[in-house]
């Protein structure tokens, strides 16, 4: 009975080891990570500002974490390819997200999206954001938001605005011009950013709510004529320009949330780790350079306020798209 009696305190212990063990598995794991390359999945195709961006900050992100970050194009299907790799992918902190306002449009456009935006996700930061600038062909006599919306009560259907497609930041900020300020105007969508700019400039179209960098160089050369940003403060881009709230309409703010997210379930102490690097890595004064030329202002957020954010957007572009009378195809 002795001898039976400590057999079994002996199984106990090595039980209740075992388990402690166990238990303790994922926080060494998470204290080791990375071990490995870690996978940066941007959802477009080279060359756009998410790629860009990401292209940025990546190398000095390899630095901190003591592993490479290795950055792979998943374009298609407004960014869902990408996107729905990530949802899917082992939520061990080796495969992260790249994305931008895309992100939280895509439930307002596409009818089954192939993940759910928000609970397939675990936030890590909003990288930053890269103002839109409300641009007007020079032949346009509006100088101003105000000028702009009484011309466009008084030819209501004759304005036309290009965009880079359906279901782009400026196609739905445009809509909301348009409900926030009463007035119809006809969206002109292009496969992409640079004939809808190339357009734009000929004056074959009269105005876009483009990303900054693509409109500031014509803007300097006088051949459009920026009167306004979408940010919630002024661009150092354009700091001269005032912002759509400061221009007379209450909050009308247009982020391009480029943000980092990880599978859904990634353990929070990878999170952690993740997130002081990200915030390391932009605040480094060559990084911060860099994006600054991009015409990016760096935001790093907490992941709750990137939860926030996330859910808050959707919901604002779900709202835009209804009032709009935009179905999700």
């Amino acid at each position: 009975m002795i001898v039976q009696s400590h057999s079994c305190v002996r199984a106990a212990f090595c039980g209740a080891a075992a388990c402690t063990l166990i238990a303790a598995a994922p926080l060494v794991t998470a204290q080791a990570y990375p071990v490995k390359p870690v996978r940066m999945i941007v959802p477009f195709v080279p060359g756009g500002n998410t790629d860009i961006i990401g292209r940025v900050f990546s190398p000095k992100l390899s630095e901190l974490l003591g592993q490479q970050i290795v950055v792979e194009n998943r374009g298609g299907a407004g960014s869902t390819i990408g996107t729905e790799l990530v949802a899917r992918a082992t939520p061990d902190g080796y495969t992260i997200l790249m994305v931008s306002a895309a992100h939280t449009i895509n439930p307002a456009m596409i009818k089954k999206l192939p993940y759910d935006s928000v609970k397939d996700f675990a936030p890590v930061s909003i990288i930053a954001d890269v103002p839109t600038a409300f641009v007007v062909h020079p032949s346009l006599p509006a100088k101003t938001v105000k000028e702009f919306i009484a011309i466009a009560r008084a030819r209501p259907g004759e304005i036309n605005y290009s965009t880079a497609g359906r279901g782009t930041v400026g196609h739905l900020a445009a809509e909301l011009l348009s409900s926030t300020a009463r007035i119809k105007l006809v969206h002109v969508p292009y496969k992409g950013t640079g004939q809808s700019m190339v357009d734009l400039v000929a004056g074959h179209v009269q105005m876009q709510l483009s990303s900054m960098p693509a409109a500031i160089q014509h803007v300097r050369t006088g051949r459009l004529r920026m009167i306004a940003q979408t940010g919630k403060r002024r661009s150092g881009a354009a700091p001269e320009v005032p912002t759509m709230e400061q221009a007379g309409l209450p909050g009308f703010v247009v982020s391009s949330g480029f943000g980092m997210l990880a599978p859904a379930g990634t353990p929070r102490p990878i999170i952690d780790r993740l997130h002081a690097a990200l915030v390391k890595a932009l605040n480094d004064p060559a990084v911060k350079d860099n994006l600054a030329k991009q015409g990016a202002e760096i935001v790093a957020s907490t992941p709750e306020e990137y939860d926030q954010f996330n859910r808050a957007e959707i919901a604002k572009w779900l709202k835009v798209a209804a009032q709009a009378g935009i179905a999700p195809e």
